[in-house]
């Protein structure tokens, strides 16, 4: 039976840790391809090393009727000085027992909304032949500004990557957001 609607986004806090290392690592098993992670890798990682991921990283959960995680996204908000305008998307996954219900579109937007009051851009890779992923990140506004060929090699296949971006200036304000291709208003 698949599980129904779920009924709250929000941000995962530490206490979360076990619910959010269960399914990162679903995510990682269920479509390796689309992760530069390994699940091999995280699955030895000590529970301090997720409680770090969560503390230094702004990721939000989708949460089913019965409390389960089934749904995450994230933002890395960068700290070196020359790049703390930017944040880096990463681990967006749905659990298939809950897709399309829009919980990617909700995540992502609940991520970016938050990532607004601190970074300036938000840049993410995807791989090219990830049709729905290009296509949810397109709706919120990222553009693509490059590509990376071979970008990952999993049992010997190479898959390409669109290196994409959004400026979250506006990000609030729907009507005003501007892919990073556009000038930054008073930009000569």
């Amino acid at each position: 039976m698949p599980d129904p609607a779920p009924n709250a986004i929000r941000r995962l806090v530490s206490l979360d840790v076990a619910c959010f290392r269960e399914l990162r690592l679903e995510g990682l098993k269920t479509c390796p391809q689309a992760f530069g992670a390994m699940w091999e890798d995280e699955r030895a990682k000590p529970t301090e090393w997720f409680v770090e991921r969560l503390e230094r990283n702004i990721i939000f959960g989708a949460l089913d009727a019965w409390q389960n995680l089934v749904g995450m996204a994230a933002l890395f908000p960068s700290d070196a000085p020359k790049t703390r305008h930017k944040g880096i998307v990463w681990g967006v996954f749905v659990s298939p027992r809950a897709r399309r219900a829009g919980l990617a579109a909700k995540l992502l937007d609940a991520v970016l909304t938050d990532a607004a009051q601190v970074v300036e851009e938000a840049r993410l890779t995807v791989g090219t032949s990830n049709a729905g992923a290009i296509g949810l990140y397109r709706r919120a506004g990222f553009t693509q500004y490059g590509q990376e060929p071979r970008a990952v090699q999993l049992d010997g296949v190479y898959y390409d990557e669109y290196l994409m971006g959004l400026r979250l200036t506006d990000y609030n304000r729907p009507s005003g957001r501007r892919a990073l291709s556009d000038p930054m208003p008073g930009a000569t």
